[in-house]
Order: C-alpha cells, then sequence, then structure tokens
C-alpha cells in the first residue's frame, strides 16, 4: 500500500468528517449519511473488499456518530431546544431496535447492505427534496402502543442505514408538530441512543482479512474514527448555530438532491457491481 495513497485517503476521510460534522448540526440527517459512502469508495480505493466491507463502513460511521450527537446535543442544549421527555419516553424502544439492527446488519452481505441503503435514502432525499414544514399528522408525539411500534422501528432502520437518529427522527417529529429546531436538536439524542449499542455490538464483529485495513477493532477502524471525530468536533457546532439563525430549508433541498444520486449510485453498485 503507497504512503501516498494512504494520505489521500486521510485526507479524504478528514474533508468528508468536517462535512459531515456540519449537516449533522445543521440539518440533523446524521453524518453517517455522508461517511458511509465515503468510507466504502476509500477503502475499496486501498483494496480492501469483500462481502464484510459495508460492515466496516457502517460500524466506523456508528462510532462516529456516538461523539458527533454528544457534542450535537450539548451545543443545542444551551439554547434549551433539546426536548429531554421524547428522549426519556422514547430512548428504551430505540435502543432494542438499534441492538435488533446490529445482529441483522452483521449477518447480511455488503451488497444487500448497499441495497438497502439505497431504497432507504431514496426515500429520505426525497423528504428532503420535496417535504414541507407544513405537514404534519398530529399535534403531539405518539404514545403507549404506537410509540412501542415506532421507537424500536427507529432505531432499527438507522442502523441498517448507517445513521444516527436525524434521518428518521427530525421528518418523524415534525410530522407530529414539533417544530424543526427543536426536532433536529431532540435527533441529536436519538444518535446517541442508537450508536451506542450498536458499536458495543459491533466490537465483537469478526471481519476477514481481505476487507480489515490496519488498527482495527472487531469492524470499527481507528484511524479513520480518530480522524473524522478531529474534524467533526470542531464542525458539528457550526452547524448547530446556522440551525438556529438560518432557514435550513433550500439546503434541505439540495442535500435531498444529492442524496438521491448517492442512492442511485450504491443501487446500481448493489445489482450490477
Amino acid at each position: 500500500m503507497e504512503i501516498t495513497a494512504v494520505l489521500g485517503m486521510m485526507l479524504l476521510v478528514a474533508v468528508i468528517g468536517a462535512i459531515g460534522g456540519v449537516l449533522a448540526g445543521l440539518l440533523g440527517v446524521g453524518g453517517g449519511i455522508v461517511l458511509v459512502p465515503a468510507f466504502f469508495y476509500a477503502f475499496q480505493s486501498l483494496g480492501f473488499d469483500g462481502d464484510k466491507l459495508m460492515q466496516l463502513c457502517l460500524a466506523t460511521s456508528l462510532a462516529t456518530i456516538i461523539v458527533t450527537s454528544l457534542r450535537s446535543v450539548q451545543s443545542h442544549n444551551k439554547k434549551g431546544a433539546v426536548d429531554w421527555d421524547i428522549l426519556k419516553g422514547w430512548g428504551p424502544g430505540i435502543a432494542i431496535g438499534a441492538v435488533i439492527g446490529v445482529l441483522a446488519a452483521s449477518a447480511l452481505r455488503s451488497t444487500a447492505l448497499q441495497a438497502l441503503f439505497g431504497v432507504l435514502a431514496m426515500v429520505i432525499g426525497l423528504y428532503l427534496a420535496i417535504g414541507k414544514s407544513s405537514w404534519t399528522l398530529r399535534d403531539e408525539m405518539p404514545k403507549g402502543v404506537l410509540r412501542a411500534v415506532l421507537s424500536p422501528l427507529v432505531g432499527f432502520l438507522s442502523v441498517l442505514m448507517w445513521i444516527g437518529g436525524g434521518s428518521f427522527g427530525v421528518p418523524m417529529m415534525t410530522l407530529f408538530g414539533r417544530p424543526i429546531h427543536r426536532a433536529v436538536a431532540t435527533a441529536a439524542g436519538f444518535g446517541v441512543i442508537i450508536a451506542v449499542p450498536s458499536v458495543i455490538g459491533f466490537l465483537f464483529v469478526q471481519l476477514p482479512p481481505e476487507t480489515r485495513p490496519p488498527l482495527t477493532i472487531g469492524a470499527v477502524n481507528l484511524p479513520t474514527f480518530a480522524i473524522v471525530i478531529a474534524m467533526t468536533l470542531i464542525t458539528a457546532p457550526y452547524g448547530a448555530r446556522l440551525a438556529h439563525a438560518t432557514d435550513p430549508g433550500p439546503l434541505k433541498r439540495i442535500f435531498g438532491i444529492f442524496l438521491l444520486l448517492v442512492a442511485a449510485n450504491m443501487l446500481r453498485k448493489a445489482y450490477f457491481g
């Protein structure tokens, strides 16, 4: 492996980590939506491949989301935007769904995870591109049986999608009457609840040699994790400040279109190689 290739990959990871941190704070979509495709192409370019490559990308992304989401929650909480009652009520179900998601993801092939990402990213991309803040189903968050069904589903799909809680949590909370800024802030807390049990599980997943870069524990690559964290710790607070100071609507639509293109490419690779 040439040193120039490694340095080039690390530079790419640093740039993507910076962008992912801003997006996590600004849009509440979870930096993993950007990080995982970037990890996938970076590791492939260095010659790491195999049926479990997506697990490596997924686990490393979720590890970064722990730190990014904690930083984002801290920034939003200073502005009083985090709804702690929602986090307490939804947290246990989300954590259970995340653990089930890890079990499912560890058993799937990379192509299956790529296809899942493509389909789910298409749905999220369409929502970001054409969704409106005025769309609501009711004025309060679900409780009882509906919450018991939806909370594990959010955790499960978020793990399979390699993201924090934002990509599902923000649309759901806005559809149930929560203001967008409050939804973004609270969804950052979802990210912590999803990522912590998921990463613990992935630390015990064993990858084949052709898929495992140096300094990888379980399915988490430590150098990539460290670089991304260094960047997101710097950029996530800026994203949170922008979320409170600007209208993120136009940027959401642009990002939605970008996500649709990424999803289409993942589906192409999953089905046509």
